[in-house]
């Protein structure tokens, strides 16, 4: 645990913090939180930064598509997963969002923890932790956690709770912790 806390302490001396705190600020300001949705929803075993284009380009699409035309526009974009993201995309415009990880995962069809997480972290609220693989890799290879064999939610606070107390230590969120560990594993600061 002392070399990922050093390596972030390095990190929070250069340039990358900048980068780190401008995307946090960005957090802040979500001026759609349906689309954010959306992009989480789409984000799950498929690349963020595909994600992005694709929340991008089609924008208020996610609310007025209907589910034939939103599941061929995320073909032809290439989202791996188009059908299925498409039918909870449209099924998570009749809900009345509550901005609650728990009822985000027991509501919204397909947002487990992660996606969850993912989401509330995406709107500002900075003590979520998004565990995926990526994470998981890092947090083995430095030895803070062993590699479990799946997630499971009390998994998922478990792992949570480790890192909340790495933040501590470095005097910051697990939001931000979240862009520094990402950082580390992947050399790209995205959302």
């Amino acid at each position: 645990m002392e070399n990922l806390i050093k390596q972030i302490k390095d990190l929070k001396k250069g340039d990358i913090s900048k980068i780190i705190n401008i995307r946090l600020k960005e957090f802040e300001n979500v001026e759609d939180l349906f689309e954010e949705l959306c992009f989480c929803l789409m984000t799950a075993n498929f690349r963020a930064d595909k994600c992005i284009q694709i929340q991008k380009e089609i924008g208020r699409g996610f609310r007025t598509l209907n589910e034939r035309e939103l599941a061929t526009k995320l073909k032809e974009m290439g989202h791996r997963f188009w059908p299925q993201r498409a039918k909870r995309i449209v099924l998570a415009r009749d809900l009345d969002l509550v901005l609650d990880r728990d009822w985000l995962v027991e509501n919204v069809k397909g947002m487990g923890m992660k996606e969850a997480s993912h989401f509330l972290r995406n709107i500002g609220i900075k003590d979520v932790a998004i565990i995926d693989f990526h994470i998981v890799d890092l947090l083995v290879r430095e030895e803070v956690i062993e590699r479990p064999k799946t997630i499971t939610p009390k998994k998922y606070l478990d792992i949570e709770n480790i890192l909340r107390k790495i933040g501590e230590k470095l005097k910051i969120s697990l939001a931000e912790l979240d862009l520094y560990l990402w950082y580390i594993e992947t050399g790209k600061v995205l959302k």
